[in-house]
C-alpha cells in the first residue's frame, strides 16, 4: 500500500513544475524527521470520510487550514500535515527552494508516515497545487482510498496503476500554465484507464492557485464555486 511509494515516483520531464511534489510536532520513528500536522476534529458519522489535504510549494499557509476549517464545519474529520515543518514560502521559487531543501525522498516519507495511521479509515486524499501531486501518488498506492480531490495541480500515472472505480475530481485554471490541455488530455484518460471515474472542472481566467485569497492568482468566485463542487464531490465519497 502506501509504503510502496518509497520504491519512488514519476515525473514528466520538460515540465515547468517537477510533478513528483506539488507540494505535530512528534519525531517520525526511523526517519529522522519531525512533522507537524494540524488535526481538525469533528463529531459525526462514521461514513464521513476522513480527509488528508496536503499543502503547496508555498508550505502550511492559512488559505490551506481555511479550506480545512470549511471542511470540517461541513462535517470532515481533516488533517493538514506540515510537510515544511513549519516554513512556508513567499514566492514560488521560495517554495521550491524548500522543497529541493529537504529532498523528494525525505518530502514523500512525511507524508507516508502522516497517513499511514490513518488509511484504515478509508481516506480522502486532497491537495494544492504540488500537493495534488503528492495526494494523487497516495492515493493510487492506497487501495482504501475513498476519493481524491485535486486542487490546482496533477502528477503522472504509472502504467501499471489500477483502482476499483476511485473517484477523483479535480479542479483546475483555464488556461494554466502548469497543467497545459495536452498534459491534462493525457492526464485524463490515463486516468481513467486505470480504473478512476474522474470529472475535471475548470476555471476560465482563474489563476494557477486561485482557491488561495493571499495570492495574486485569488479568483473569489471560482474559489467558491470550486468548494461548492468539492463538499458535494466529499458527500458522495461518503457513500463508498
Amino acid at each position: 500500500m502506501l509504503c510502496e511509494l518509497l520504491g519512488g515516483l514519476r515525473t514528466t520531464t520538460g515540465n515547468p513544475i517537477d510533478r513528483t511534489w506539488h507540494h505535530g510536532t512528534d519525531p517520525v520513528p526511523g526517519l529522522g524527521a519531525r512533522i507537524r500536522i494540524t488535526t481538525l476534529t469533528c463529531e459525526g458519522s462514521d461514513t464521513v470520510p476522513t480527509v488528508v489535504m496536503f499543502h503547496s510549494a508555498y508550505g502550511l499557509r492559512p488559505a490551506v487550514l481555511e479550506a480545512a476549517e470549511r471542511l470540517r464545519e461541513a462535517g470532515h474529520e481533516v488533517h493538514t500535515p506540515d510537510l515544511y515543518d513549519g516554513r512556508t514560502a513567499d514566492t514560488v521559487e521560495e517554495g521550491m527552494a524548500i522543497k529541493d531543501e529537504i529532498g523528494r525522498d525525505d518530502l514523500l516519507r512525511r507524508a507516508v508516515a502522516a497517513t499511514a495511521p490513518l488509511s484504515e479509515r478509508g481516506l480522502v486524499y486532497a491537495g494544492f497545487s504540488l500537493g495534488g501531486a503528492i495526494a494523487q501518488n497516495l492515493a493510487l498506492a492506497d487501495t482504501r482510498a475513498r476519493g481524491l480531490l485535486l486542487l490546482h495541480g496533477t502528477s503522472d500515472i504509472p502504467e501499471d496503476a489500477s483502482v476499483d472505480e476511485l473517484p477523483v475530481q479535480l479542479h483546475v485554471a483555464d488556461p494554466d500554465p502548469f497543467e497545459p490541455h495536452d498534459w491534462l488530455n493525457a492526464w485524463y484518460l490515463r486516468m481513467r484507464r486505470a480504473g478512476a471515474e474522474v470529472e475535471v472542472h475548470r476555471y476560465a481566467g482563474a489563476g494557477h492557485l486561485y482557491t488561495d485569497p493571499g495570492l495574486p492568482d485569488h479568483d473569489a468566485e471560482a474559489a467558491e464555486r470550486t468548494w461548492r463542487i468539492a463538499l458535494d464531490f466529499l458527500a458522495e465519497s461518503a457513500e463508498r
